[in-house]
């Protein structure tokens, strides 16, 4: 089952929940349905509810808000959409590649690495990509929280019904 989008008060970005906590919290009034999926769960004597989709808590919630999305393998290869930064190949098995290499004193940080293809990888081994003859396609640089939820959203399929739901 797809997971709910769970917003606070003021219709910002909370968190994505299971579809088994997003019913806890209708149960308890914790929350308002914005939005309802297609999904339907029935029980054994014959009720059919809705799971929501889009749910907005009653009570604000104070959040810590974090203004650097921490460096990560995973968090370069969903910055790049899973796609090789040297020739631009999309596979699941992609590498995290160190422009200026560790060996030459690049460090691991979002604006020295970038998702490469094995193939690419070889190649390049422990030189630039000046030295080794490529191209960058892309400009690495570090991504704001806000870049990553919407990258969240889109993957999800649910970014075009957030939008109806808070210009409405």
């Amino acid at each position: 089952m797809p997971p709910c989008v769970l917003l606070n008060a003021d219709y910002s970005f909370l968190n994505l929940v299971d579809w088994k906590r997003a019913m806890r919290l209708m149960i308890n009034d914790k929350v308002e349905v914005l939005s309802y999926s297609e999904k339907i769960i029935r029980n054994v004597e014959g009720l059919h509810i809705k799971i929501p989709s889009v749910m907005k808590l009653v009570k604000f919630i104070r959040t810590i808000y974090r203004n650097k999305v921490p460096f990560s393998k995973k968090h370069v290869l969903i910055r790049d959409g899973f796609t090789c930064a040297y020739c631009r190949i999309q596979t699941p098995e992609l590498t995290v590649d160190h422009i200026i290499p560790k060996l030459q004193g690049g460090a691991s940080t979002f604006e020295n690495c970038v998702a490469c293809c094995r193939l690419c990888n070889s190649k390049k081994g422990g030189r630039t990509p000046r030295e080794a003859g490529m191209a960058l396609n892309i400009k690495p640089r570090q991504p704001t929280i806000s870049e990553f939820i919407r990258i969240r959203l889109m993957r999800l399929g649910i970014d075009d019904l957030l939008q109806d739901i808070c210009f409405r």
